[in-house]
């Protein structure tokens, strides 16, 4: 069995933004298809050609796509001796960026699609996310970096949209 340690870089905005505020500005960016019709459409693509249309017309205007949406405060807010709050882990991406890097790196597959972890908290709400070049750093490709730096580019930008 090899191992590998991985260091990762987490990136933190925090703003006074409301908690809805913030979602409502990532909303904006990120493509959020019927996922289902999604699904049907990737199966039914007759090409790579295709499919990429598919995909571009799915993704919003930070080249990203809505998979799912978890919500963790659901689970503190069930418990009434926890301390409950908001919190919202969106989990986007693009199938063709995670394409390209996979093709380099294929343990690329694990940290595709990203998470972005929204969390209301007594200082404002931070929204949070782990740099995929970190994530890729170990590895030493430099094909797969470049392609890993252009997606943080745009998450962080999505961020700091979100933000201000």
């Amino acid at each position: 069995m090899n191992s590998r340690q991985i260091a990762v870089e987490r990136l933190d905005i925090v703003t006074n933004k409301s908690f809805e505020q913030v979602l409502r500005e990532l909303e904006k960016g990120i493509g959020r298809p019927d996922m289902k019709a999604y699904f049907e459409q990737k199966a039914a693509a007759q090409s790579f050609e295709e499919y990429e249309r598919l995909v571009k017309s799915a993704v919003g205007p930070a080249d990203l796509m809505e998979f799912m949406r978890l919500d963790p405060g659901a689970v503190l807010r069930k418990d009434p001796v926890a301390k409950a709050f908001n919190a919202v882990r969106i989990i986007a991406g693009n199938p063709l960026i995670m394409k390209k890097m996979t093709e380099h790196v294929p343990d690329a597959g694990s940290y595709a699609p990203i998470t972005i972890l929204v969390t209301e908290r007594e200082d404002g709400v931070h929204l949070s996310y782990d740099s995929m070049s970190s994530y890729l750093a170990p590895y030493q490709n430099p094909q797969a970096l470049k392609i890993a730096r252009e997606l943080d580019e745009k998450v962080i930008g999505l961020l700091q949209q979100a933000a201000n």
